[in-house]
């Protein structure tokens, strides 16, 4: 079959690779109905994440299970599936409290820029639904597999509540991903900070109420000139840049909460003065696990449209020319139809 392979900086190849198998009794086999490139694949694309051999590239997914092991009791071949980008069994204590991307079993899932994909850990990863959903819902139910969750569990880490003031710092597709679950839980203000024409128009269908384009102190400045000069109630922070996480701290308020999900490169924090701005911080990789059920049903009960974040499709053939049109900022996301 064909999936995705990465030699090196801005080196992605589309190329024959061996169809994935059962390797122990708690696998299963899918078959996807569509994958995507995440913008934390840009990490390795752009050469700030090493590449020391040819590695397979995709975590995000959902399709049909073709075959499970022997010890896999929760999916069935014939259903239809979506799984988290962490594998985790969904029972050591790290899972039960809600944390299963740091799972004692934690693996990150690889492979799935490709027609099919093995999932460690079935039972513990994957959620079926009751029906084969309608295909137009496909592209949603792939976004909450990664960037709905991680975009929730931003909001959630935050500690939205109904009636708070949001700032979102990203305008990448986790970010727009935050705006959608502040909205969902009530914010009674959500200010996106972006400089892009339309992804100010996709945050504001998802909910934003305000766009700040200005960054730094002149963007911290705004925020308080938004907010009687008090700051956020919430911060969600979706880059994973100094630069990024510095304007998080500086948007919100003494008492509030940092989401952050952005992948850290090059973050430092000056302890004096993280100190001084009693402000709070919970983030790291997403449990996406926990929050897949919900937002399953959030999808097929049409509340919600993720899928809107998709604003390039592409056969899996051309997935080099996906990546560049992220890497360029042509595409916020871009599917890949295998």
């Amino acid at each position: 079959m064909l999936g995705t392979m990465i030699y090196g900086p801005r080196d992605i190849r589309c190329e024959e690779v061996p169809e994935p198998k059962i390797l122990k009794p708690t696998d299963a086999v899918i078959r996807l109905a569509a994958s995507c490139i995440c913008g934390s694949d840009l990490w390795p694309y752009r050469g700030l994440n090493d590449v020391d051999w040819p590695k397979p590239m995709g975590h995000e997914y959902c399709g049909i299970v073709e075959e499970v092991g022997s010890a896999v009791t929760s999916v069935r071949p014939g259903q239809f599936v979506v799984g988290s980008f962490c594998i985790s069994d969904n029972t050591c204590p790290h899972c039960r409290f809600g944390f299963q991307s740091s799972c004692a079993q934690r693996e990150f899932m690889v492979g799935a820029q490709a027609p099919f994909a093995r999932v460690p850990l079935a039972d513990g990863t994957l959620v079926a639904t009751s029906e084969i959903p309608a295909d137009d819902l496909v592209p949603s139910l792939l976004a909450t597999s990664d960037v709905l969750g991680t975009g929730w569990y931003a909001a959630d880490a935050a500690r939205v509540q109904r009636g708070s003031t949001v700032v979102v710092v990203g305008d990448g597709a986790v970010g727009l991903m935050g705006v959608l679950a502040a909205k969902q839980m009530e914010a009674g203000r959500i200010i996106a900070m972006s400089r892009h024409k339309t992804r100010q128009e996709l945050a504001l269908e998802f909910g934003a109420t305000d766009i700040v384009t200005e960054r730094g102190e002149a963007g911290a400045a705004r925020i308080k000139a938004l907010t009687n000069n008090i700051g956020a109630d919430s911060v969600l922070e979706c880059v994973g840049t100094k630069e990024s996480m510095a304007q998080a701290i500086q948007c919100a308020r003494p008492g509030s909460m940092i989401g952050y999900v952005g992948v850290p490169h090059g973050v430092e924090f000056d302890g004096q003065a993280l100190f001084f701005s009693q402000v709070g911080m919970l983030g790291g990789p997403a449990p996406v696990r926990r929050f897949l059920p919900y937002l399953i049903d959030l999808v097929l009960e049409r509340k919600i449209n993720p899928g809107k974040v998709f604003d390039l499709t592409l056969p899996l053939s051309d997935v080099a020319e996906g990546y560049r049109a992220m890497d360029e900022r042509r595409a916020i996301k871009t599917m890949l139809r295998v």
